[in-house]
């Protein structure tokens, strides 16, 4: 789950991080009320879950209310990768000696966490970790003891600070790394980390993701969820409980376990196609959230085929099929489907299907190879 800037801003505080603190606003009028209060020259920054706001106009300095009142409403609405912008942050402008990249993140070749530093803050990281990756350094927290002082100065002295820079430095990444594993965080960074005009360090830019398995535990965390900013698609399987991800391809995949959905998708990039979305309908899919499911893949204007992968083991492939069935009655089918289904009840499952004529695949490769070849036809 993505939150916004500000919020990660104000967990990133509550474990000691000085933040730059700035108020969030939803009209041009009440950028200029903040800058007015803020006093002296501001920041507008976009608030949306997207990177490259700056290089998409989304972050600007304004020099009073009447600016910030000017900038605010250039970039309230606008479109940042796919994001409209609903809200802005209005923070006093800061005097920047030095910046720096901090972040942790789930490091699964170290399987641990992993803490990244770079004296190239303020810029892309994954720039840096394609064009420069020796500029990343990198410190492996123990599974157990955490990440331990000597590993944050460590890094320190990599990114070459010196004096009391490098003990600030130091607490803050422990810091992160708190931040990070307390609230079950995918990833927990600062970009930039600043050293200010007054020599002091500061969080000018904060990115925390956290877990969606884990927000059972994370009360809190869900509160900060906006929707505006989500997938309305994806919205929808969540509150069903189906796990949908929206991909960028044209063949919609709809299949039961999250291994074989992976493996579903392998298998059609395999034969040169592109899969929609990932869809893992649920090992126990009634006919209802198999009528659901099928919507849901359908709803994408940009599906062009559909690859149904089913295996019954708790699933038993006459439900499905009775649900495929169901929801192809309902629905306007407009998109060829290539269906596999195989397991407990799979004869009973396939005559249901081969009476309403359709035909099923044994091979998850040969459907694959149909779907993409259909997807491709239909382009």
């Amino acid at each position: 789950m993505n939150i916004h800037e500000y919020q990660a801003a104000e967990i990133l505080q509550q474990y000691g991080i000085p933040i730059n603190a700035g108020i969030v606003c939803d009209s041009a009028d009440a950028a200029a009320d903040a800058a007015q209060k803020i006093g002296g020259k501001v920041v507008i920054k976009a608030q949306v879950h997207s990177g490259g706001r700056g290089k998409a106009g989304g972050v600007k300095l304004a020099e009073g209310p009447d600016d910030a009142r000017k900038v605010a409403s250039e970039i309230l609405g606008i479109d940042i990768s796919g994001h409209i912008v609903n809200m802005v942050l209005v923070a006093p402008a800061v005097d920047i000696q030095r910046e720096v990249y901090l972040g942790a993140v789930i490091d699964r070749d170290g399987r641990g966490v992993t803490v990244m530093a770079s004296a190239e803050g303020g810029v892309d990281i994954e720039e840096v970790a394609r064009d420069t990756p020796e500029k990343i350094h990198t410190e492996t927290a123990h599974p157990h003891l955490g990440l331990r002082d000597y590993q944050c100065r460590r890094l320190a002295f990599k990114l070459g600070l010196e004096g009391k820079q490098v003990g600030g430095f130091a607490k803050i990444a422990k810091a992160v790394f708190k931040a990070f594993t307390e609230k079950d965080a995918g990833l927990c960074e600062i970009n930039p980390l600043i050293i200010n005009g007054d020599g002091e360090w500061q969080a000018i830019d904060s990115k925390i993701t956290i877990d969606d398995n884990a927000l059972y535990r994370q009360k809190a965390a869900e509160e900060l969820r906006d929707l505006r900013e989500e997938n309305e698609i994806e919205v929808q399987a969540r509150a069903h409980g189906i796990s949908f991800v929206k991909l960028d391809g044209n063949i919609g995949c709809m299949v039961n376990g999250a291994g074989l959905s992976m493996a579903t998708m392998d298998a059609v990039k395999f034969q040169g196609g592109e899969p929609a979305n990932f869809l893992d309908v649920g090992g126990g899919a009634s006919a209802d959230q198999v009528t659901l499911a099928l919507n849901l893949v359908l709803a994408e204007p940009d599906v062009k085929a559909v690859l149904i992968n089913i295996f019954g083991g708790i699933t038993r492939c006459d439900v499905v099929a009775q649900g495929l069935l169901e929801a192809m009655g309902k629905i306007d089918v407009k998109v060829p489907f290539v269906i596999r289904l195989i397991g407990t009840n799979q004869a009973e499952g396939q005559k249901l299907l081969a009476d309403a004529g359709i035909t099923v695949v044994e091979r998850m490769d040969e459907a694959a190879k149909q779907v993409v070849a259909a997807a491709e036809g239909a382009a």
